[in-house]
């Protein structure tokens, strides 16, 4: 069954379903969901950060790509500036016909006009489902990396 659907940039009319989602993302993170100013600035077209929807044919968000352009040093990447993943997901009802892979090459084309000729990524060490979508969206695993830390008080 074929359904329809689209992308676009969000808005700040956006920020509770965008929420919402954000916080399927990453349950674990109490953060997750962000205040609408941090929303807000995610998507002010003044900075080098955005985000792309995907919405159902009644304009309902069911996925998301944030994107950032970095300037720091970025595991893996090659170059400097870097477009940067910091967020996506696909609702599960909605994963496996396409829209991963068209939030990917929006944020591709966005970083592209941003004049970076690299799109990089993370995930978790365990996480074998985001990995499956990252190279299937023609992504490449540059390395592994565990970071450690130790409380000195």
């Amino acid at each position: 069954m074929s359904r329809d659907w689209s992308l676009r940039e969000a808005t700040p009319a956006d920020f509770t379903a965008w929420g919402a989602l954000r916080a399927r993302l990453w349950d674990d993170s109490p953060d997750a969901v962000m205040e609408s100013d941090d929303m807000g600035a995610a998507i002010d077209s003044s900075r080098p950060a955005t985000t792309f929807l995907a919405v159902d044919d009644g304009g309902r968000p069911f996925g998301f790509i944030e994107l950032a352009i970095r300037h720091d040093y970025v595991n893996g990447s090659e170059s400097s500036p870097v477009g940067f993943v910091e967020g996506w997901y696909v609702d599960p009802d909605w994963q496996g016909g396409g829209v991963g892979r068209a939030l990917v090459a929006a944020g591709a084309r966005w970083t592209r006009d941003h004049g970076c000729s690299e799109l990089c990524s993370d995930a978790l060490i365990d996480a074998c489902e985001s990995h499956a979508a990252h190279r299937a969206c023609g992504f490449e695993e540059t390395e592994r990396v565990v970071y450690f830390r130790k409380s000195l008080t």
